[in-house]
């Protein structure tokens, strides 16, 4: 009875593990052993993910009545985002370390699956979470929290690891429609996000910082803000490959323009995301799924300093991706262990989710 209550945000583990490798895998700052840790990470994250599928279909074909229901929770709904933030992860995690392992025509074909999947499954999220939660959920004035992003994030996901693909899609109109699609996504998912991000600072204005458990989701506004930047700035230093020039010129200095100043509101909420995290731990912060927040909104703002670092030459930027990057790596390894010790050992995380009052 292990899976019989697997929840759509058990695949934000895959994204947590996902980001580790991805982001070692571009840090502007090599060190040795680094790529050899990122690639068996990646492996770890590709275990994990196709474990979680089969859980999942197990779960759907013998717990139906239990599945069909997470999607009228209005709070587990939004984790829905997750999967395909999983298969995007781990489709890039594959063609930046995989193919050292399968070689890079097997790597290309497993991203382009990947990508496909976790792209249409994205769109799907972004459309249809909102949806039920404009004509189904039951929600209140101070109902908005960070997990109101996951279903909205995907699209920008898939807009900065479609970037990755551009060289491999044959040129002429696939690589241009490719390049607008991801265009498309990244403005899809950034007027969402800003809509989300707005109510969420209402909330916390008027009623405050509310349960311990949900004070992690605050980080994953970090999300669709570190994943916007490298979005515009591997489809900006990928342009060249579609347009002339003078246009691949405009894009790639559109990354900085727009990375730096997104850059500063990141580390802002960063640093109220870190002060309230702190002050809620002082008291009580009880683990959960939630703390995998912790990974991967933060994994994005390492990947999207290094497209920063990478397009200025700034030696602060190199470093502050570091410094994200050593904070990363110690969260996962936290959640990773507090993951393991409540799912494999007690079992307390395969309890169902709590009803909604």
């Amino acid at each position: 009875m292990m899976f019989a209550n697997i929840t759509p945000n058990w695949f934000a583990s895959v994204m947590g593990t996902g980001i580790v490798a991805n982001a070692a895998a571009t840090l502007p700052l090599q060190f040795p052993g680094l790529r050899v840790f990122a690639t068996i990470v990646w492996a770890f994250a590709s275990i994990a993910l196709v474990g979680l599928i089969v859980a999942t279909g197990w779960h759907w074909a013998a717990h139906r009545r239990t599945a069909r229901g997470h999607h009228l929770n209005p709070v587990m709904a939004h984790f829905y985002g997750a999967p395909p933030m999983a298969l995007l992860t781990v489709g890039a995690g594959t063609l930046l370390l995989g193919k050292d392992v399968l070689g890079e025509t097997a790597a290309v074909s497993i991203d382009m699956v990947l990508w496909t999947a976790g792209t249409v499954l994205g769109l799907i999220s972004a459309a249809a979470v909102p949806y039920l939660t404009f004509t189904r959920h039951d929600v209140s004035d101070d109902s908005a929290f960070g997990g109101w992003l996951m279903p909205v994030v995907p699209p920008m996901v898939s807009a900065a690891t479609g970037a990755l693909l551009l060289p491999y899609v044959p040129e002429g109109q696939a690589r241009l429609t490719l390049l607008l699609g991801c265009y498309a996504m990244f403005g899809l998912s950034l007027v969402a996000s800003l809509i989300v991000i707005t109510l969420i600072w209402g909330r916390l204005a008027r009623h405050k910082i509310g349960a311990a458990a949900m004070v992690p989701t605050l980080w994953i506004v970090l999300g669709p803000l570190g994943q916007s930047i490298t979005a515009v700035n591997l489809l900006g230093g990928n342009a060249h490959l579609v347009v002339d020039e003078r246009w691949a010129h405009a894009l790639e200095l559109f990354g900085v323009i727009y990375g730096v100043p997104v850059l500063g509101f990141a580390l802002l909420w960063g640093a109220l995301a870190a002060m309230i995290t702190i002050r809620t731990a002082r008291e009580h912060l009880p683990f959960s799924l939630t703390w995998w927040s912790f990974t991967f909104p933060v994994g994005t703002c390492v990947t999207g300093v290094t497209g920063l670092a990478l397009h200025t030459g700034s030696t602060v930027l190199a470093v502050l991706a570091v410094i994200f990057y050593i904070g990363l790596v110690a969260a996962w390894g936290i959640v990773a262990v507090r993951t393991f010790h409540g799912s494999i050992l007690r079992g307390t995380l395969f309890a169902p989710p709590r009803p909604v009052a």
